[in-house]
């Protein structure tokens, strides 16, 4: 199969794309990358896996600008039905299930974000840091706000599925075109 443009193969590596998945045409995708069913990749974002791997799960979705990488040490991983916010950089890290990841965040290597849990628009997540499931993050450096009561938790997978339906429209307008 001949790749798009903005996927490219590196060191015998080649994306692996879900079904459902949406890749923005501006959206770049190399090496190591494997994303689940439904995922999404908007527009400006940049999954690079050259040097270790990134695995993306199902119904997740990352928003225009984000920037995913990785070390030699750590790949990045991020759960199903998560949601990275315009212009975050997420770098070698982990990212459990139903999380909401702020716009313009940056969380660095090491970090593990636990499931169900929120990293504030523009907060530095420093290396090594766990946030533990269901919390609040927020500042810079980032520190522990704040439990999440229940119901805030549960409303995190519905910045998911939104996503999923629009990049149902996106992908049925690129192909009117």
């Amino acid at each position: 199969m001949k790749l798009p443009e903005r996927f490219a193969t590196y060191l015998n590596k080649t994306p692996a794309l879900g079904d459902g998945a949406f890749i923005a045409p501006s959206a770049t995708v190399i090496g190591d990358v494997r994303l689940g069913n439904q995922a999404s990749v908007w527009y400006g974002a940049v999954l690079r896996g050259d040097i270790n791997f990134i695995s993306v799960g199902n119904g997740t979705n990352l928003q225009d600008g984000v920037i995913g990488h990785l070390s030699d040490e750590f790949p990045l991983e991020i759960g199903h039905c998560v949601t990275v916010g315009h212009g975050a950089v997420i770098h070698a890290c982990v990212i459990e299930d139903e999380c909401l990841i702020g716009m313009n965040s940056t969380i660095l290597d090491g970090a593990r974000i636990g499931r169900q849990s929120i990293v504030a628009a523009g907060s530095v997540v420093p290396q090594g840091m766990e946030v533990p499931e269901g919390s609040l993050v927020a500042g810079i450096p980032a520190t522990i706000r704040n439990p999440l009561s229940p119901e805030r938790r549960q409303g995190l997978r519905k910045w998911a599925e939104k996503y999923i339906e629009v990049s149902k429209a996106h992908q049925g307008l690129l192909r009117a075109t």
